[in-house]
């Protein structure tokens, strides 16, 4: 993060697959002292400790279950730039509208960050700590709630961009 913010003392750590379940199954405070622990080593025991940590939880989470977006080989600035458009006053943010950090939670927070007329990243990071502290009800987050209930069609955005803008059928664009 010291490259994209400068001065923002944030360490990004992205762990994926069994090592990342591993992470979630455990404390907080546990996850900060091997963190701690790798970094004294690489960077020496004088250093100080973290102030805090946060760990996204997204196995657990019952909506993302461990997922995020990763665009296919043939995905075009065009379709990008059409997924994360306005549709009048609605705006959509997202890790998967992130151009540099595209499939990472920074990505969400800082495409968040880029659209100036709301403030999506505070609001992630409020209930990423809300959840955190445990005050979240179900353990669900709210600001997936209204977009999962809508209808399947939504999640089908992508493809009927891509589609579209192709001329290939469905099978075609897979092979």
């Amino acid at each position: 993060m010291e490259n994209a913010y400068p001065g923002s003392n944030i360490l990004v750590v992205t762990l994926t697959n069994g090592e990342s379940k591993r992470i979630e199954a455990q404390s907080d405070e546990e996850t900060m002292r091997e963190a701690m622990e790798v970094l004294r080593n690489m960077f020496g025991h004088d250093i100080p400790d973290a102030v805090d940590i946060l760990v996204p939880r997204w196995w657990n989470n019952r909506f993302q279950q461990g997922s995020y977006s990763n665009y296919p080989v043939y995905v075009d600035r065009q379709l990008v730039d059409d997924i994360k458009a306005p549709v009048g006053r609605i705006f959509f943010t997202g890790e998967h509208t992130s151009e540099k950090f595209n499939g990472y939670v920074h990505g969400g927070y800082l495409s968040g960050k880029q659209l100036h007329c709301i403030d999506t990243s505070k609001a992630l990071l409020q209930e990423m700590l809300a959840e955190k502290e445990g005050k979240t009800e179900n353990h669900q987050s709210f600001l997936l709630e209204p977009l999962l209930a809508l209808s399947d069609a939504v999640f089908d955005i992508p493809r009927q961009l891509f589609l579209r803008s192709s001329n290939l059928g469905f099978l075609k664009a897979i092979l």
